[in-house]
């Protein structure tokens, strides 16, 4: 961790909605003319998309049914470590992108499911912001938990979660529902092992909770909306957490826990904006007194 060159950290599986997390953070970003240099988690995948397709074939033909991007094996979690090491001492590190589709080749010169080439971060940063899947991670090899300044966790139930990765995967990948589902079988141990645990190295969590019926997320037609659920929001440590004040502005919401306030789930991004914002400031202020 670093006064002087802070790092913040989403983290989330696939479908859980870490990218629109990350669209308020920016928001705030530009609000407060904060310089964030923004890595996404999948620039630390160990494959591109044709060599990971190859590696899942090899790992199968061998038994090995469950070889998966949530797992150490197929990341570069020791470079992720790296990065943040470097950045919290230096403000510098190491990046690189992937190539997720045609539009994102246009601009970045790289074919889809391709990574461009490792480049130095630019130097001048106010602090660096993750948003993937190994966020908080701990592993026998590996803590890039310790190094993040603020940690937050994105988690819809598991049924909503299911139920956005299929309605995303079939509408901008082309997946049938069956293909998403034997992609999320095949991820489940290391969903168990690798993502869950990261969920109680949180500074906050916020978990979303349909108020409608997701018994059975293979069939259904639409993602519940903001409006059809409530959000769930944890703070590890609420010491210092002005209660009274978040559910003034938030209305609607109530305290399940010491630590737990639930607003409706149209609330999130604002919610999001008057709980980080303030964090964000008290950061950037220690880091300019540090200076």
């Amino acid at each position: 961790m670093s006064i002087k060159h802070p790092i913040i950290a989403i983290t989330g599986s696939s479908g859980a909605g870490t990218t629109s997390v990350t669209r308020f953070f920016q928001n705030i970003f530009r609000r407060e003319n904060i310089n964030a240099e923004i890595i996404e988690g999948d620039s630390f995948h160990r494959y591109d998309r044709a060599g990971m397709k190859a590696k899942m074939d090899e790992m199968t033909a061998t038994g090995d049914n469950h070889f998966s991007h949530f797992g150490p094996e197929a990341n570069l979690l020791p470079e992720l470590e790296d990065l943040f090491r470097e950045y919290g001492e230096t403000g510098g590190g190491k990046r690189r992108y992937y190539v997720h589709d045609h539009e994102e080749a246009k601009r970045l010169g790289a074919e889809p499911g391709t990574f461009t080439p490792w480049e130095d971060l630019p130097e001048g940063s106010d602090l660096l912001f993750y948003e993937g899947l190994h966020g908080a991670v701990k592993t026998d090899k590996v803590d890039v938990a310790s190094l993040v300044d603020l940690r937050i966790g994105v988690v819809p139930i598991i049924n909503l979660e299911w139920i956005q990765k299929i309605h995303r995967d079939k509408a901008q990948r082309g997946y049938s529902t069956e293909a998403v589902m034997d992609t999320i079988l095949r991820r489940m141990p290391d969903y168990i092992n690798y993502i869950c645990p990261q969920f109680s190295e949180t500074h906050v969590n916020f978990q979303r909770v349909p108020t409608v019926d997701t018994s059975n997320p293979l069939i259904s037609e639409d993602i519940p909306s903001a409006d059809e659920s409530f959000v769930v929001i944890r703070f590890a440590d609420p010491h210092g957490i002005d209660f009274p004040y978040l559910m003034s502005m938030l209305h609607d919401s109530f305290m399940s826990r010491p630590n737990i306030i639930v607003c409706p789930g149209g609330k999130m991004g604002l919610a999001m904006q008057i709980i980080f914002t303030p964090m964000i400031l008290q950061v950037m202020d220690r880091k300019r007194r540090r200076r």
